[in-house]
């Protein structure tokens, strides 16, 4: 299992980025949770396999129709995120 954290970049709140990562993150089987960060972007911590991982960070870089991702970025991440994926 890898943990990730990502950094979402655009026209990513206000327009519903939040629930389109809970939903995916869900389907896909990933565990953590996904906020707004006070600069405009949106910050997700994940936890899964590899696989799981490189399917979601697909899915962050498409967004909701209404969104606009201009740029994503992530790193290792080692926080706790305790069961399941939520929005904090």
């Amino acid at each position: 299992m890898e943990q990730k954290s990502f950094t979402i970049e655009g026209k990513v709140q206000g327009v519903g980025f939040r629930q389109f990562v809970l939903r995916e993150a869900r389907a896909i089987g990933v565990t953590g949770f996904v906020r707004n960060l006070p600069d405009g972007s949106v910050e997700c911590v994940a936890r899964g396999s590899t696989e799981q991982l490189q399917t979601l960070e697909a899915q962050l870089r498409q967004g909701p129709p209404w969104s606009q991702v201009s740029f994503v970025s992530s790193c290792p991440d080692s926080r706790n995120l305790g069961p399941g994926f939520r929005i904090t």
